[in-house]
């Protein structure tokens, strides 16, 4: 196995980004958190207020041997809306906005590349308004958040939000799951 790489995303809530990219094939990790902001160490709470500047995330470690950083980039374009500012459905606010934290030059230049060839393609109606920045900080959620879809999937928002998007997911990317699901 090659050495793991990580990327930094951010598409709305964390537990539908985790719920994803747990299943999916050469993801060996993925922890929900916090980054982007201005806050050490911030709680859920703090990053709800909407006063810390973080974005909620989701740190992924993957080998690229199995599947690449596009890879991961396109299935993150396909999870989420990337033409809302701060929002994703009804979830409201800058910590629910679209984002890569690239941890490369490499990285970026990726990112940059696939989101212009999704603009070019038309895909959206509206302007991707991702932003791509670079990691400083990732900080991890407390632990009740993660792996929170697959330990709480008939709460209400997982039953509703969650469960339906990873349900789209399976059905895209069926060859990619890690597991028949």
């Amino acid at each position: 196995m090659q050495a793991l790489e990580l990327a930094t995303l951010g598409g709305g809530c964390f537990w539908c980004l985790e719920a994803v990219f747990d299943e999916l094939k050469g993801v060996v990790d993925v922890v929900s958190g916090y980054s982007g902001g201005h806050v050490p160490n911030p709680t859920y709470e703090q990053v709800c207020s909407k006063q810390t500047g973080h974005a909620e995330v989701v740190q992924i470690a993957f080998d690229p041997s199995v599947i690449s950083y596009r890879e991961v980039l396109e299935v993150f374009f396909t999870i989420h809306d990337p033409t809302t500012l701060n929002r994703q459905g009804n979830d409201v606010g800058p910590q629910y906005r679209s984002v890569i934290f690239y941890h490369s030059p490499e990285q970026q230049a990726v990112a940059r590349e696939v989101m212009q060839a999704l603009t070019q393609a038309r895909v959206w109606d509206n302007p991707i308004v991702t932003e791509l920045v670079p990691f400083e900080r990732f900080y991890p959620a407390e632990d009740y958040h993660q792996e929170y879809f697959k330990r709480n999937p008939y709460q209400p928002y997982c039953a509703l939000v969650v469960g339906p998007k990873v349900a789209k997911f399976r059905k895209q990317y069926f060859d990619r799951l890690k597991r028949t699901v």
